[in-house]
């Protein structure tokens, strides 16, 4: 059975039982500040399980795109070693909330594994869940006694919490789980042993299937357990060992989810799969890793330094990094793997098919990037071995390789022991483990449970129409941070805050409390449903009514921007091509910033149409055009623009401005006049095919403009009020530039002039042309006349020594003759005589250089470099 006909089969069972079929959320998750991505397929429907929200229907169903390479589930290290661990994943799921429970949870389970797609049933076993003292929770009797009429009961077995308790976090819904796991070893291996043994003992081939998790509870944050108002059911299944188990093979790779990948791998690096150890494990880290990057890219996040981006490049860096060791590939390969993924799962996922040149362009810059990197990190390693003493490398030093130049350790190994050396790991693990912990300490987050004041009301979002409202909390906790220190997170029964989201940051404000005091309103964010507001203080009389006003100001100006923003998209499509789109936008009060396809650099003509397209729109002052709350269909067909990467619910809001129509959800000025002006300030690459644009507007251009014209007038008095400023400067740069050459021909006569008197002061010692002196020479021109002499004199081994801007220089060259036959190394010599001025440096045997913050020690380094050669 293909794949696609087992994600379709597991599609169709459900909707047969009367689930309504969603399509997969984004990986990347952008309303969640708890996570990066999706790690799980019920993440999308967390506020549900919340009770923050109210689904589309009682039952659901779908295949959901989810990534594990952080925090809980951190699954990268596995992946390509084992056979059954990946980064990206399908998890196919149903979800009852509020409807059916244990028992139809179960009989279905079991009816589509075993009747649908035709399992046999002596391969399965099932866990329960057996109980905590520790929660005061028995065994989960009534599972057991399910699973009774349908498994014998030596194949039930018991779990732990660790394996049958599935938690959303340490606080959140939870609750006990059943798993379903299959044994497809051989015959012969099972009748050695039986599977029961070897469930939950990570057995290549004796692996869960499916787990089916009964939400019931919700774990506050002293640890202890309450009911929830509902009970819900939860269930993944991964599709990759769904299709192993199915295609009757031994290993997910070997599934028709990966062979096209990893054929085309074999073709592009010449080597084989299923023949070497070290060559499979590349090959699977490869295939993995293109599927998760790919996805990610597709759903709007590029590789960056930073969060989210920072995990999708560390995963591509990984895959390059197998390719270059193990595969031999010193070019870029792996984005040519896109076109077989798309190909493959793009009936399924078709934002592979729409954004296969851009994942393309990303995935091969990123890999001519990190090649380049790879080849400064080998000459950094081979400085590093120059510099050990004995044949061991310090882990301090393996650690700055990785953690500045993202040099990984495995390749330094690998270099390490083809030279003889090898890596103190312990070292290594140590300054890994304190990076770590700063890290943790850093981002530890310390959450209490929500203080529910008011049950009946539920938060209503009235921002578009109001800026002041009357408000009533009705629930808030304390968070605590080692970053922020304790703040409250408040939510009221309805607010004019607008929460962080579309690119537009959250509204500021403050709150009257009725007995005359002011709490400020920090920021505002959305999550799980949940429009929260962050104070530093708790409100006194907290149950009372109180009044919530929003800065006028900073919300004016944001809206002007987030208007402009939609101008901006508008313009570029116009001035550009229709193959413009979107691809990331921040929206403040001070400035825009703007992230959008295109594969070259705008030039200034195009940029000044794009602002004049934008300015036209403003002086054309076009009010605005909001619909509320209708169809995502209806939106589509009049025109509105959606974006990659977002999730919208069945209704949504359109903006339009004239003919600029779009999706969104944020705030904006009522006519395109108050906008003021546009001007944007800069432009450049972010990412291969993915260009930015910052802007500012309204009060910014006017500062703008203000500050450009104090600088003219100041710049005109500097040049004594020239009629044509231009000519001005213009000339001042000739008068320049001939000047530039004058002092560059008289250093070029000092220097000639200093290396005849260099020569006059050579001394001969055993054979060695010797020099030491300090020389006032500019330090840029330094090595070019120790090469002049080196030139001219055999057997010369020279020091010099020089003083710039209050610090020390030393170079030395020793003639490569002398080098090679005598064993003298400049790097060695300068790397021991910069204790002297405090410093330090190195080099090749022959040249090296060393730079200190002490010229007082210049004596006593010239003083000592004679002992070299006496």
């Amino acid at each position: 059975m293909k794949s696609s006909e087992i994600r379709k089969h597991f599609l169709d069972f459900f909707k047969s039982k009367e689930h309504q079929i969603v399509a997969s959320a984004p990986m990347v998750i952008k309303d969640d500040p708890t996570l990066m991505f999706t790690n799980a397929g019920m993440n999308q429907f967390k506020e549900f399980f919340l009770g923050n929200g109210v689904p589309k229907s009682n039952r659901i169903s779908d295949t959901q795109k989810c990534l594990r390479v952080s925090g809980k589930h951190n699954d990268l290290e596995e992946v390509g070693k084992d056979t059954y661990h990946h980064t990206m994943f399908e998890m196919l799921g149903n979800w009852s909330f509020g409807d059916y429970f244990k028992k139809d949870a179960i009989a279905w389970a079991w009816e589509l594994l075993t009747e649908v797609y035709k399992i046999d049933k002596d391969i399965l076993y099932v866990t329960v869940f057996e109980g905590s003292e520790e929660d005061g929770l028995p065994l989960d009797q009534e599972a057991y006694d399910l699973w009774k009429q349908i498994i014998p009961e030596d194949r039930i077995i018991l779990g732990n919490k660790k394996d049958n308790f599935w938690e959303m976090g340490d606080q959140g819904p939870c609750g006990p789980s059943s798993e379903i796991h299959v044994d497809i070893r051989s015959e012969e291996e099972k009748a050695k042993l039986p599977g029961k043994d070897l469930v939950n003992k990570d057995h290549p081939l004796v692996v869960e299937i499916w787990n089916l998790v009964f939400m019931e509870f919700n774990r506050k944050a002293d640890k202890s357990l309450e009911k929830l108002p509902a009970k819900h059911v939860d269930t993944g299944m991964g599709f990759e060992r769904l299709c192993m188990v199915l295609q009757g093979v031994k290993s997910n790779y070997d599934t028709d989810v990966f062979t096209p990948l990893i054929r085309e791998i074999e073709t592009i690096s010449g080597s084989k799969y299923g023949k070497e150890e070290k060559t499979d494990i590349a090959i699977r880290v490869i295939a993995d890793h293109v599927r998760a990057v790919s996805f990610s890219i597709a759903d709007g996040q590029l590789p960056s330094n930073n969060g989210a981006g920072y995990v999708i490049r560390r995963i591509l860096r990984r895959a390059i990094r197998y390719g270059f060791t193990f595969l031999g590939q010193k070019e870029p390969f792996i984005y040519r793997l896109v076109d077989v993924l798309s190909k493959k799962m793009g009936n399924a996922f078709p934002e592979l098919k729409e954004q296969k040149q851009l994942i393309q362009n990303v995935i091969k810059e990123e890999e001519h990037s990190f090649l380049r990197t790879l080849d400064q990190g080998l000459v950094l390693l081979d400085n590093v071995m120059e510099a050990t003493k004995g044949k061991k490398i310090a882990g301090e030093k393996a650690f700055e390789l990785y953690d500045t130049y993202g040099f990984p350790l495995d390749l330094t190994q690998l270099i390490a022991e083809e030279n003889n050396f090898e890596i103190d790991e312990k070292g290594f693990e140590k300054k890994m483990e304190e990076q770590k912990s700063r890290s943790r300490a850093a981002a530890e987050v310390a959450t209490e449970d929500w203080t529910v004041l008011l049950d009946d009301e539920t938060e209503e979002f009235i921002g578009y129409d109001y800026l002041e409202a009357s408000v009533k909390i009705t629930r808030y906790r304390k968070v605590s941070s080692k970053k922020d220190g304790d703040m409250y997170q408040l939510v009221f029964n309805m607010t004019p805050f607008y929460p962080e989201g579309g690119g537009q940051v959250g509204d500021k404000g403050y709150l009257e409390v009725p007995n005359g005091d002011v709490v400020y309103i920090l920021d505002t964010k959305r999550e799980n449903n949940l429009i929260i507001h962050f104070a530093k203080n708790l409100p006194k009389h907290i149950g009372e009514t109180m009044k919530a006003v929003v800065d006028r100001k900073q919300r004016e100006r944001t809206a002007a921007n987030h208007t402009a923003t939609h101008l901006l998209h508008q313009a570029l499509r116009e001035v550009l091509g229709t193959h413009v789109e979107q691809k990331g936008s921040a929206v403040h009060s001070k400035y825009l910033r703007f992230d959008f396809s295109h594969f070259s650099k705008l030039t200034l003509e195009e940029l000044r149409d794009v602002e004049n397209f934008v300015n036209a729109r403003i002086e054309g002052k076009l009010p605005l055009q909001e619909q509320r709350n209708i169809p995502m269909e209806t939106a589509i067909e009049e025109g509105a623009m959606a974006l990659f990467g977002e999730k919208y619910g069945d209704t949504v809001r359109t903006i339009r401005f004239g003919n600029s129509i779009e999706l969104c959800g944020g705030t904006h000025v009522k006519n395109t006049a108050d906008i003021w002006h546009f001007k944007i300030r800069s432009e450049g690459a972010v990412a291969a095919g993915i260009r930015r644009i910052e802007a500012i507007t309204s009060d910014a251009t006017r500062e703008f403009y203000f500050e450009n014209n104090r600088v003219f007038y100041e710049m005109r008095d500097l040049l004594k009020n020239p009629k044509d400023p231009v000519k001005a400067i213009s000339s001042l740069q000739e008068e320049n530039e001939s000047l530039r050459k004058q002092i560059a021909t008289l250093l070029k006569d000092k220097a000639k002039n200093l290396k005849g008197d260099l020569k006059s002061q050579l001394e001969e010692i055993n054979g060695v042309q010797f020099l030491a002196s300090r020389v006032d020479l500019d330090p840029g021109k330094l090595k070019d006349l120790a090469f002049e002499l080196g030139n001219e004199v055999d057997n010369l081994f020279i020091l010099f020594a020089a003083e710039d801007n209050g610090k020390a220089l030393l170079t030395c060259y020793i003639s490569k003759d002398l080098a090679n036959e005598r064993g003298y190394n400049a790097g060695q010599v300068v790397r021991e005589l910069g204790k002297f001025i405090q410093g330090g440096g190195g080099g090749q045997p022959f040249f090296a250089t060393a730079g200190g913050k002490n010229p007082g020690g210049i004596p006593e380094a010239l003083d000592k470099v004679k002992e070299y050669i006496s």
